[in-house]
């Protein structure tokens, strides 16, 4: 074949000269060889598509033991508290061991068989109350958290949308009430009512909520105003209200959500604390974690265990909501992204 027609060879029968890029090239493929990657294929955009924040941020969650523990204690907690009347061996009204009972020589009833923790001053089944306990202990809370929820939801709407006036008389009584300690502030309501309740307990706790979930979402909803969603959307005449409700609020309630969570443990706390002083639940045939932390202060210096099983129970709910949401706001934030 002559030259002429030999493509790999020069005029003078030689063959051409590679140029420096072609030479580099053809040394990184032989180095990739063993992985079979190409510079062609090293440089091909991957097609797949992309993963969104919730699926995202669930990737990183399902790999994280903190916030798996977490998980595990909040779901053990709910489960419990909503089949302990089903799994409690006593009705933690009746006292089975009232026979047992001496204020003189025999004041609390110890372990015994069908009885594993023993009795209380009312020879009532202590297991069986604790294990109930749960359940009024999870509705407070939840029931709390959710009212303060909903009034931080009102006031951080109002305040984020409207701004002006309305942001500054909202904020300025955020500012005040935030300035009050939260259990001062809640002892002080729930004292106000005529006679303690439940629910005195659950609006006391709900009223100190509100301005954290008011202050976060207003800020939020700041920060969505100069969203380009949102500048595109006024561009078009789209109304206020739809703005809001359809573009602003949905985009805003991410770190509201998480913070729910962290709420969650201090209402449960609270909420103990509450029924410790007295203002929660008078009825003690109905068992509640904080108002037994309050009943075992007479016999605490004999049976430690009537303040110290309730006392850990508290402890490990409020640890397991807070773990799981510390986790949640890590993976939402991308900031905090590794």
């Amino acid at each position: 074949m002559s030259p002429e027609t030999d493509p790999t060879q020069d005029e003078g029968g030689r063959a051409p000269r590679r140029g420096l890029g072609t030479r580099r090239k053809e040394r990184i493929d032989a180095l990739a060889a063993s992985g079979g990657t190409t510079v062609a294929e090293a440089g091909r955009i991957d097609e797949e598509g992309g993963v969104g924040l919730v699926a995202s941020a669930w990737r990183r969650l399902r790999r994280n033991p903190v916030f798996l523990l977490g998980l595990a204690i909040t779901t053990a907690f709910v489960v419990l508290a909503i089949i302990a009347p089903w799994i409690a061996p006593w009705d933690p009204a009746d006292n089975p061991l009232i026979d047992k009972v001496s204020p003189q020589s025999n004041p609390i009833p110890g372990p015994e068989p069908g009885h594993p923790l023993g009795a209380d001053s009312s020879g009532r089944d202590f297991f069986s109350r604790l294990l109930v306990g749960s359940r009024q202990t999870l509705i407070v809370g939840v029931a709390a958290t959710l009212g303060g929820l909903a009034g931080g939801l009102v006031l951080g709407t109002l305040a984020g949308a409207f701004g002006g006036a309305v942001d500054a008389v909202i904020m300025r009584l955020v500012d005040v009430m935030l300035s009050i300690p939260s259990l001062l502030l809640a002892f002080s309501i729930a004292a106000i009512a005529a006679r303690p309740s439940q629910w005195t307990v659950i609006i006391a706790i709900a009223v100190v909520q509100v301005p954290i979930f008011a202050r976060l979402l207003r800020g939020s909803m700041l920060a969505q105003r100069s969203k380009d969603h949102v500048l595109a959307a006024r561009a078009l005449g789209v109304k206020r209200s739809a703005i809001v409700l359809r573009h602003m609020l949905p985009n805003s309630l991410g770190p509201v959500i998480v913070q729910a969570t962290l709420v969650l443990a201090t209402a449960i706390i609270d909420a103990a604390a509450l029924s410790y002083l007295g203002l929660g639940l008078p009825d003690d045939r109905v068992p509640e974690w904080g108002q037994m932390l309050g009943t075992s202060e007479t016999y605490f210096q004999d049976h430690p265990h009537l303040a110290f099983y309730p006392a850990i129970c508290i402890i490990i709910v409020a640890l397991g909501f807070t773990l799981m949401g510390e986790s949640l706001r890590e993976a939402l934030d991308p900031k905090s992204r590794r």
